[in-house]
């Protein structure tokens, strides 16, 4: 059986990151193929990393940047929820088949490629350089060993509508070591085309979590289930948000609930919990009607027929907007975007049942041409292997 290597963001104590990697190894799996992660979990991602000559006054923010991570992340190893903890290793183990010794250097995973016929990167923003690292050239299959091997993107995200002219130059040679690129957002080809990558040569696919469609093996066997509950799924802040989710908890006078975060900085919105992957999504599914400015929480809303409203990210992060904005134009559902709290919108939009059945009809042709895009690429190496 052919084997192909998954390289994304598998080891983050993140839902949505967990989702779309699980969704993406669903589907190759279920399409005849073995899939599997590489073990590839650089410290720089969550925890930091190295601090970079912090004598160099010209660095502070980076080590600043680094430094807050460390803490962030120590502060989650002690003070966190060690149940949830628990639960998010459970499932890396049993959901996405973890079970190899974590790799931090790209160096490390030479013998381990060999054993691929195919290597994939993607999804979630692993193209998105950090303030600590930059580009990691692992992120683009540019790993030791890996020659002669097929190297594809599926659905990267640069987690943005542009990137400093800085790294343009170095996210060309990047591109050019791959034998088939797609991106998450239609933003992100006009990136390809700004580091000289032909962008005609690439397309946008959707996220793996829309690509597979539906997730049947972590929901409860009863899919009519469902509480009252407002489900609110916040990151990265809670303006805007919060006066959202609770005018929408009002109107409907219903119970308030969100998840916490590891990074969380703020108090809870309504009830705080913190379940594990598979409660996480169960309580999304369960609710009636979600309330995000996550991707991945607009996106698996619209993948389990949910009613949701997205709530546009404020301020300097107005520019990650992009990712739900462009899934929502996609599937005909802009509308259900919002950027401030109107009360009045707020009960147009969760009085106005969504059309589904238009939506799911728009999917299924976003699904079809990422599916044709992925079976290429299985058929390219079965004919290499023959």
């Amino acid at each position: 059986m052919m084997n192909i290597g998954i390289l994304t963001y598998h080891f983050s104590d993140n839902y949505g990151a967990l989702m779309q990697a699980y969704a993406l190894r669903q589907w190759f799996i279920s399409n005849g193929v073995n899939a599997n992660f590489l073990p590839y979990h650089p410290s720089y991602v969550e925890e930091g990393g190295r601090l970079d000559r912090p004598w160099r006054l010209s660095l502070w923010r980076k080590n600043v940047t680094i430094l807050y991570m460390r803490l962030s992340h120590l502060r989650r190893q002690i003070l966190g929820d060690k149940a949830q903890q628990i639960a998010f290793e459970a499932f890396r183990a049993e959901h996405l088949g973890i079970s190899s010794p974590r790799l931090s250097d790209g160096a490390s995973l030479e013998a381990i490629v060999r054993s691929y016929d195919m290597l994939v990167c993607g999804s979630d923003q692993i193209w998105n350089p950090s303030i600590q690292r930059g580009l990691d050239p692992v992120y683009f299959l540019d790993i030791p060993g890996s020659e002669g091997i097929r190297k594809v993107a599926y659905a990267p995200s640069f987690g943005r509508s542009a990137i400093e002219p800085d790294y343009l130059e170095e996210l060309g040679r990047l591109l050019s070591g791959l034998d088939a690129v797609s991106v998450r957002e239609a933003s992100g080809l006009a990136i390809l085309d700004a580091a000289g990558f032909d962008k005609c040569s690439s397309l946008v696919v959707p996220d793996p979590t829309i690509l597979l469609g539906q997730f049947d093996n972590l929901l409860d066997t009863d899919e009519k289930l469902q509480d009252e509950n407002v489900f609110c799924y916040a990151l990265r802040t809670d303006e805007v948000i919060r006066d959202v989710a609770e005018c929408v908890a009002s109107i409907f006078a219903a119970p308030l609930y969100s998840p916490r975060g590891g990074r969380q900085r703020w108090r809870d919105i309504g009830h705080g919990v913190e379940p594990g992957p598979v409660e996480w999504l169960r309580m999304l599914s369960r609710s009636r009607i979600v309330i995000s400015n996550s991707f991945h929480g607009v996106a698996l809303s619209v993948v389990l027929r949910k009613p949701f409203i997205a709530v546009a990210l404020p301020g300097k992060r107005a520019g990650m907007n992009a990712r739900v904005e462009n899934l929502l134009d996609a599937v005909g559902l802009a509308e259900r975007l919002i950027k401030a709290v109107n009360v009045e919108e707020l009960r147009r939009l969760v009085e106005t049942p969504i059309d589904w059945d238009a939506a799911n009809a728009r999917i299924a042709g976003i699904r079809s041409k990422a599916e044709a895009f992925l079976h290429f690429q299985i058929e390219a190496v079965r004919r290499k292997l023959s």
